[in-house]
């Protein structure tokens, strides 16, 4: 084979491994669902899959024609400008690629499967085999989004080994726990929130564990007891997460859960699940689980999607209004939430920090089901004073001039979207900014979601910062049919060209929401 051929299919194979980043950064975000993979390459990136393909065609022309050292050039200028692509693409992602031991098995699949390539064209290059198999070597290194499918595919069958030995050990491990109570806490929104009061309740009387930040999936739920399950630990609160029927039962499956509480029911992940219903009957496996184990299952009758389908889940421990456990006389500050919380005929007057009537919701929730695990009343006080708003869950934070932040990036579900938005809004006498893209994954629902977020944005914003040229038109049109003053709604590409918008804006006496920093796969 020619010196320049080598050297363009080696310069090729390494630019190549530069950008599988973006591949493999949007395959993990989209937890590596090739359906969902394939919308992100269709919507985002389609100009430069075409750029790809015509890559490949120059370089095999090139080939055709024997013009090697030109093609070399080309693949070195390839090069040059996909490492500059990948550190500009880790520099700027809002979410950047974990590299995880999956991805390094995909990293290293990709390396055998491009070095075997080249190893048979020089083997066979004076064959007929040989000049297809070049051709396919530069339709895998130039066109990387097909590299990147192959080698998921690949690993499949292995990463399915590999995950039912860690669902295993984590079985194994948690039966060995002859006394640990285990908590399962799922909902449509809320349930992140929720999971750490309730630990940090618990936490006054009991030795505690619960799932780290937002670990939902069947293998963060395995890799937190492998990890993290101590023989002290007394009780186990599990997040549980779902975009598809049967995903709960799978988490359910390995923990058993004794305990649950179910947050909500409502419009998120339409695109998959197709209608509440589907979202009800996956929310309630959990409820499925802890009753079939004769356990207490908490759910909130607040929510419209769960107090419709009451009469489904008679066995629950219900809360909210009208119920033995609920929240009234709630009262905002800057400084957080003052309300009654009312446990079985016990009535406490409580504090916190947090902001939102969501927050609220998530408190009495908690403290429902830790008023029913044996935690006092005086316990509970204490431990709802202490709380801090969970990362980037309505956190208020100082801010750039003297303003005030209100860190809700974390959101993204449309009840949760509006309040946030009417919790800024009771910031009277202040100038009130919001930065956000909008809501996602809500199917056929999601233009009028993110309508009805554009007109409660006009009816309490001073100055409303969208994000994303397509995804914001929804937000546009509501803000047009109010009498909100246009000069004052802005459409910015990025968060970051948003929040730079806004500091030019802000003084001492202004407050910004941040609302769904949605990932990178999201943003156009």
């Amino acid at each position: 084979m020619n010196i320049f051929t080598d050297i363009s299919i080696l310069l090729l194979s390494v630019s190549a491994l530069f950008s599988l980043y973006t591949q493999y950064q949007m395959l993990q975000q989209n937890s590596y669902f090739l359906s969902r993979y394939f919308n992100w390459v269709k919507d985002a990136y389609v100009f430069r899959l075409c750029g790809d393909c015509f890559l490949y065609c120059i370089l095999s022309v090139l080939f055709l024609t024997e013009s090697p050292i030109t093609m070399s050039i080309i693949c070195l200028f390839a090069l040059i400008f996909r490492v500059i692509l990948a550190v500009f693409a880790k520099k700027k992602a809002i979410k950047p690629l974990v590299f995880t031991a999956r991805v390094k098995r995909l990293y290293f699949s990709a390396a055998v499967i491009v070095a075997a390539l080249i190893t048979l064209c020089a083997l066979l290059y004076k064959t007929k085999t040989g000049e297809p198999l070049l051709l396919i070597s530069f339709m895998l290194t130039s066109v990387t989004p097909i590299l990147a499918v192959i080698t998921k595919i690949i690993n499949s069958p292995a990463e399915k080994l590999i995950g039912r030995h860690y669902i295993n050990d984590a079985k194994r491990i948690l039966k060995s726990h002859k006394s640990l109570k285990i908590v399962g806490i799922t909902g449509s929104y809320g349930k992140t929130t929720t999971k750490f009061i309730l630990n940090r309740i618990l936490s006054e009387k009991f030795n505690t564990l619960c799932t780290p930040q937002s670990f939902n999936t069947p293998m963060g739920v395995v890799r937190t007891v492998r990890e993290h399950l101590k023989p002290q630990t007394e009780i186990f609160i599990c997040e549980m997460g779902a975009k598809k029927t049967g995903d709960i039962k799978e988490i359910c499956d390995i923990v058993n859960p004794g305990f649950g509480i179910i947050t909500s029911v409502g419009e998120q992940h339409l695109d998959t699940f197709k209608s509440v219903d589907n979202v009800f009957k996956t929310k309630f496996e959990l409820y499925d689980a802890v009753t079939a184990n004769g356990g207490v299952c908490l759910a909130n009758t607040d929510s419209e999607g769960i107090s419709a389908r009451r009469d489904k889940c008679e066995k629950a421990v219900f809360f909210g209004e009208g119920t033995d456990y609920y929240a009234d006389n709630i009262r905002y500050s800057p400084s957080g939430s003052a309300f009654d919380l009312h446990l079985a005929g016990e009535t406490l007057t409580l504090k916190t920090k947090l902001l939102g009537r969501h927050s609220i919701a998530d408190i009495l929730a908690a403290s429902a089901l830790a008023h029913i695990m044996g935690v006092g009343a005086d316990d509970i006080k204490c431990a709802v004073a202490a709380l801090s708003p969970a990362e980037h869950r309505l956190e208020l934070k100082p801010f750039n001039n003297g303003s005030l932040l209100i860190d809700d990036a974390y959101n993204s579900n449309p009840e949760g979207c509006l309040e946030a938005v009417r919790v800024l809004g009771s910031f009277e006498g202040m100038k009130k900014t919001v930065i956000t893209p909008g809501l996602i994954e809500l199917g056929s629902r999601e233009y009028d979601c993110n309508f009805a977020l554009g007109l409660e944005a006009a009816k309490y914003c001073d100055i409303i910062i969208l994000v994303g040229k397509n995804r914001s038109v929804p937000m546009c049109d509501a803000v047009k049919t109010t009498d909100f003053d246009i000069a004052n709604l802005h459409v910015v590409s990025s968060f970051k060209e948003g929040m730079d918008l806004y500091l030019t804006l802000c003084d001492k006496n202004s407050v910004v929401l941040l609302e769904n920093d949605l990932p990178d796969n999201y943003l156009n």
